[in-house]
């Protein structure tokens, strides 16, 4: 149950309340006497004064009895807890109200009379209590004259024993015991609102904790339907950070899509490589073997031959090798594209040129379309040139003798446009879209010397172009491929 984050908040609040409660409790029971202490003291501080303007408590340096128990009197039945004192000049205890024996001082220190009567600003002042040696209270204090001469003081205790400990205030004050209960109600209700609060934040924390959980135990791979709420609209660090998981998932799905359809993709690439270079190398170690065993019952046009077939496998074999490296390095570590400005339009006669002998040993008419005005594009003209061999090579090996095989260049607003037709077999709309595959043939039981990996390279070389090819093709009537550079 701790693990869960709503219940460690829920603790955490409940001690931060109880740690603050607490400190306010003691703060409050620390200062709550001093406080009645500067109220008390500030409500009376003219009480001795106009006891002493009303009543002539000495005479010629002589204690007025009667005057003292009127005031004795008067005091105890309008405020019990009062207790009078008269002081000489030196601060002694001349007569009091307190009951007998329990007077323990025989004088007062007169510093906190005096402070008093000269600066009443600073309240609460406290002097001593005459009922203990060890404790001080709030006093009223005034001087009684005599023609201008000090003949004493009239020191009045403002708080008796009843108010000598909070524990006691409370216990006689109905509003103290009320301000008590309703801050323990306070606490109560506002811990039960904060852990309701708290519960309420987290709940939507608990619930994407859930959902991660299913996807994890899903491995990764089942969509996770989350509330509207996380669908990227605007809202709160929890709703984002829903909305932040909701396309996290989502791209982890298609990434473990990608790869395992890159490991399929990988695992056919191990068996299309090792049945491509198995089948010519088998034909050439055979080929090479019967040399070995049948050099002398063969005749010489024989021997050359097999000597012309093997040779045949081996150019077959190396073609396969260095496209197959051509394709690694272009898809796993591309070298640094090195983009110029060149003519299109020259670069394209001059690879339709290359191929002009092979067509015409198959009976291919094979010309290009070329504007007048010189195109220039801005690209890596040696990836270019391979890109076109490969796409005329491609349009000759599919196209039967006596067809034709056109390239075509045409200037367009902002890109050159070159398109190779053919006039061969063409492509199912079932194989397009898997034509640009390694090693994929259209046609798998027909047996072509190429490697399957021409139009591989062809799509790798125009993405690293930012460019991609468009086909169009009409079974037996030819296909044509597209694809588009941007001006220099």
């Amino acid at each position: 149950m701790l693990n869960r984050l709503s219940n460690k908040l829920v603790i955490t609040l409940l001690g931060l309340l109880l740690a603050l409660s607490a400190i306010f409790i003691s703060f409050t029971i620390n200062s709550l006497p001093r406080f009645l202490q500067e109220v008390n003291q500030n409500l009376n501080i003219n009480l001795a004064n106009n006891i002493v303007k009303e009543k002539h408590l000495m005479v010629d340096n002589q204690v007025n009895n009667n005057a003292m128990n009127s005031v004795f009197m008067g005091l105890m039945l309008v405020n019990p807890m009062i207790e009078v004192y008269l002081l000489d000049t030196d601060g002694k205890i001349l007569s009091y109200s307190a009951p007998e024996n329990t007077v323990k001082r025989e004088s007062i220190n007169l510093q906190p009379v005096k402070q008093l009567l000269a600066d009443q600003s600073q309240l609460p002042i406290v002097g001593n209590d005459p009922r203990h040696l060890d404790s001080n209270k709030v006093f009223s204090v005034a001087e009684i004259k005599q023609n201008n001469q000090l003949q004493g003081y009239l020191y009045i205790i403002l708080a008796s024993q009843a108010f000598d400990s909070v524990f006691k205030l409370l216990e006689s004050s109905y509003m103290l015991q009320l301000w008590l209960v309703s801050v323990i109600i306070s606490l109560l209700f506002t811990s039960i609102a904060g852990i309701l609060i708290l519960k309420h934040i987290t709940r939507r924390l608990h619930f994407l904790n859930h959902v991660i959980d299913s996807f994890k135990l899903n491995n990764f791979r089942k969509t996770i339907n989350l509330p509207e709420r996380f669908n990227g609209k605007p809202g709160d660090e929890i709703d984002q950070l829903g909305s932040s998981f909701r396309e996290l998932s989502e791209r982890i799905i298609q990434q473990v899509k990608q790869l395992e359809h890159n490991d399929k993709s990988r695992r056919e690439l191990i068996a299309n490589v090792s049945h491509d270079l198995r089948t010519p190398l088998a034909s050439l170690q055979g080929y090479l073997e019967t040399l070995l065993l049948k050099e002398n019952s063969l005749s010489d046009g024989d021997k050359q031959l097999y000597i012309n077939t093997a040779m045949q496998h081996s150019n077959h074999l190396k073609k396969l090798i260095s496209e197959l490296f051509e394709l690694s390095t272009l898809e796993n570590n591309p070298a640094e594209l090195h983009f110029e400005p060149f003519s299109m339009s020259e670069l394209v006669q001059d690879v339709t040129q290359q191929f002009d002998l092979k067509a015409r040993d198959k009976s291919i008419q094979i010309n290009a379309q070329i504007p007048e005005q010189q195109a220039f594009v801005s690209a890596d003209i040696s990836l270019i040139q391979r890109l076109l061999e490969n796409l005329i090579e491609n349009a000759i090996k599919y196209t039967p003798e006596g067809g034709k095989v056109k390239v075509t260049l045409l200037a367009k607003e902002e890109s050159v446009s070159t398109s190779i037709t053919d006039t061969g077999e063409g492509i199912s709309s079932d194989d397009l879209p898997y034509i640009f595959d390694r090693f994929y043939r259209a046609d798998k039981q027909r047996q072509t010397e190429g490697t399957g990996l021409g139009l591989a390279i062809v799509k790798r070389i125009l993405q690293l172009h930012n460019s991609k090819i468009d086909v169009q093709s009409i079974p037996q009537h030819g296909t044509t491929l597209t694809f588009h550079l941007p001006f220099a």
